[in-house]
């Protein structure tokens, strides 16, 4: 029978000087970066969406809508009883309690308001973006981890990956559960969005990629959350069912209506330009 591994207690962050950055901040931070990058290139991809300066002007909306949003939604979503009984801790961040179902609302009404400005088609601007959103995920969920939080349920007897957590008072050999997340919203995801990515013919069916992206995420954190220890100040709700999994069904079925409406773009590419010869013309869909 295998033993549960002992975790150790780990530091949340380190100091630079006299400033110290938390983990989780810096997976924040590393997440829009890297997901940056990888916009830019996405969006130069037949059919354009966007101009690389309209995606560095996008990451600054972009972080607004993921703090705003996610602190948001965590307050209406979670805690509204204890947030507007003691309003002053509501912009305290660093205390923890961010929502990825609050952080996707404001990152949506970001790239509506954004596209509405620039004149972007926001469905096929927000395709780009779902290829990178797992980016942050994973790094997001492995914050988690050596944060010691969010930990999962109570793990069978002899299941290899079992964990006892310094911070859990019963100290019960538990789901690994923030490493499954990443494994499932951010590994997985990511490449099967990489791989639709790489279709030029998904790519002009605008509205695809997100379409893929909504159901891809609500079905791996409906599953995700199977594993996981429900907050101890909701508990598990009706139907055995967690306030993780209720927010995601909706994104499922978004998702599958997105998916069921998405349409060739007006004008699309059916090759991509070689170097041998002449890019193929536009045609009309």
């Amino acid at each position: 029978m295998s033993h549960p591994i002992i975790l150790p207690v780990f530091p949340k962050g380190f100091h630079i000087g006299p400033l110290f950055i938390h983990y989780y901040a810096l997976a924040y931070i590393v997440g829009l970066l890297l997901g940056w990058r990888l916009v830019r290139r996405m969006v130069a991809r037949p059919p354009v969406a966007a101009s690389g300066l309209h995606v560095d002007d996008f990451l600054t909306w972009a972080v607004l809508g993921v703090i705003l949003g996610g602190r948001i939604g965590y307050v209406l979503f979670y805690q509204p009883v204890y947030f507007f009984t003691h309003p002053l801790a509501i912009p305290e961040v660093w205390d923890g309690g961010m929502s990825f179902h609050g952080g996707f609302l404001g990152v949506t009404v970001a790239i509506l308001s954004f596209c509405w400005k620039h004149g972007l088609n926001p469905f096929r601007f927000a395709d780009r973006i779902a290829v990178a959103v797992p980016i942050g995920l994973f790094l997001g969920r492995c914050a988690n981890f050596v944060n010691g939080e969010l930990w999962g349920r109570a793990a069978p007897p002899g299941f290899p990956l079992a964990m006892v957590y310094p911070a859990d008072p019963y100290q019960l050999a538990r789901y690994p559960s923030e490493l499954i997340e990443a494994s499932l919203e951010g590994i997985t995801l990511f490449i099967i969005m990489l791989c639709f990515a790489s279709s030029l013919r998904i790519r002009t069916r605008t509205g695809t990629l997100t379409g893929i992206f909504l159901v891809g995420y609500g079905l791996a954190r409906i599953t995700g959350e199977c594993f996981r220890e429900p907050d101890p100040f909701l508990g598990f709700l009706p139907f055995g069912t967690t306030m993780g999994q209720l927010l995601s069904i909706p994104m499922v079925i978004a998702g599958l209506i997105v998916l069921y409406f998405a349409r060739p773009a007006r004008e699309t590419i059916l090759r991509e330009p070689t170097a041998s010869g002449p890019k193929t013309p536009d045609l009309k869909a």
